[in-house]
């Protein structure tokens, strides 16, 4: 089709996620090297997976 595209992935992923994408029991405030204890609200507001956005080019 002669078009350009760029894909954009989204969701919670890293240290910083890893409460959500690992299942994490947030009373262990030392698991993640500690990033379970700082996110611990994290799942509220997130679930595992992610989104994927292709837009195409003009």
């Amino acid at each position: 089709d002669g078009k350009q595209y760029v894909a954009i992935l989204s969701g919670v992923g890293g240290w910083a996620g890893a409460i959500v994408a690992g299942g994490l029991d947030a009373r262990d405030e030392s698991a993640a090297l500690g990033f379970a204890g700082v996110m611990k609200d994290l799942p509220k507001y997130t679930n595992k997976g992610g989104m994927l956005y292709v837009f195409a080019l003009p």
